[in-house]
């Protein structure tokens, strides 16, 4: 029966292809960020209302779909936004909407789910699936602390017993995945250091709070603080994106900011790690008479994938793929929200090759990355296959 309906995933997929890739194409030329993917959901559920798929929007934004009525259920997840990036493509279906772009492949994944989508109505339609999918199409994963607690807080992992997910990989050529047990991403977090002081003249500094020399010592120390501070194994690391202080070379300001994020390789070590930068901070500025305050944003867990649902991936890749078309890949400093699912379920992640062979390898969050279209064909048949297998447990 696994068998069958395997084949039947790929003749259906083959059979959406072009539509699967114009549907990316649309997608791409018309990108939303982060809590406004309206249109997106919309063209979701155009494709979605064409089968026996029993749909819920969200409240804000983000889409639920069921399918079948009783049994074990396992689901799917895909994320719907885009990033506030400028699309440096030339392809004819650039983004139109200045300063945002799937610069991450989200066009991508959504259109694989989609295509999932209409092979998993097709097993259930022949009567080759007699337990429960669900799907989630996914708000907000590019901000912290992202939307899938936003679903889950709406109760969409409800009675969900597996959930899996794949995200672009361009350092893996298209046709194959990348499989990892355990963690496959960092947690993530966002930290806001503010320091306010008196303010003054350059010419007397010992009459004043230094501001910008302590905000240097922020961004210097703190990194070399939590070295030492949290267990190196743990691979804390903190890069700042944006300092601002001042507006004259003479003056020393009264205020300043320091913002970056906190990568944390270990689950243990990310609980307690905003607790250890706190105290850092303020025995890091208390000498220069400057008040700091912190401001801490736990965004994401590692994504930590459990080594069952792996093994389903990997022969899910085996029978649709081809043998030798999986690799081992190494945990990745990227946050992703699809870590707070599996607190709550087990499931896994699969990277989804977009290199095309031989050619460029981009990077993402880049204005310029650009993806193998024929990854979606690829991503939607895995996603249909691992629900396929995943279901035929026991």
């Amino acid at each position: 029966m696994v068998d069958a309906a395997l084949a039947l995933v790929d003749s259906v997929v083959a059979k959406y292809d072009d539509e699967l890739v114009e549907l990316r194409r649309d997608l791409h030329r018309h990108p939303e960020v982060s809590w406004q993917e309206q249109r997106t959901a919309d063209r979701v559920v155009e494709h979605l209302e064409r089968h026996s798929w029993r749909i819920t929007r969200m409240p804000r934004s983000g889409i639920v779909a069921d399918l079948g009525e009783s049994g074990p259920t396992v689901a799917l997840r895909a994320d719907l936004d885009a990033l506030p990036v400028a699309d440096l493509t030339t392809d004819p279906w650039t983004s139109s909407v200045p300063g945002v772009a799937h610069a991450c492949g989200h066009d991508v994944h959504t259109s694989a789910l989609v295509g999932a989508g209409h092979a998993l109505a097709e097993l259930h339609a022949q009567g080759l699936l007699h337990r429960r999918v669900r799907l989630l199409f996914q708000p907000a994963e590019e901000v912290m602390p992202g939307g899938a607690r936003h679903l889950i807080n709406h109760g969409a992992i409800e009675g969900v017993d597996r959930i899996f997910a794949l995200h672009c990989d361009p350092s893996v050529d298209v046709g194959a995945v990348g499989l990892r047990s355990g963690p496959i991403t960092s947690a993530a977090d966002r930290i806001d250091v503010r320091l306010e002081g008196n303010g003054g003249h350059t010419s007397r500094p010992h009459l004043t709070g230094d501001l910008t020399f302590a905000l240097a010592k922020i961004t210097s120390e703190l990194p070399a603080v939590l070295s030492r501070r949290m267990d190196p194994r743990a691979g804390v690391s903190v890069v700042w994106g944006m300092l601002r202080a001042g507006s004259a070379a003479n003056v020393i300001p009264d205020h300043g900011i320091a913002s970056g994020t906190v990568r944390i390789l270990d689950a243990e070590a990310w609980a307690s790690c905003e607790a250890v930068v706190r105290e850092a901070v303020l025995d890091i500025v208390r000498p220069y008479g400057i008040t700091a305050n912190v401001d801490y944003l736990q965004g994401v867990p590692p994504v930590v994938n459990d080594r069952a649902s792996v093994a389903m991936i990997a022969a899910a890749a085996d029978d649709l793929l081809g043998l030798h078309h999986r690799t081992e890949v190494e945990q990745s400093l990227g946050g992703e929200d699809f870590g707070w699912y599996l607190e709550q379920v087990p499931g896994a992640m699969f990277r989804l090759g977009t290199r095309s062979p031989g050619g460029p390898t981009f990077d993402l969050h880049q204005g310029d990355f650009e993806v193998d279209e024929a990854a979606i064909g690829y991503g939607a048949r895995m996603l249909a296959g691992v629900a396929v297998k995943a279901l035929a447990q026991p």
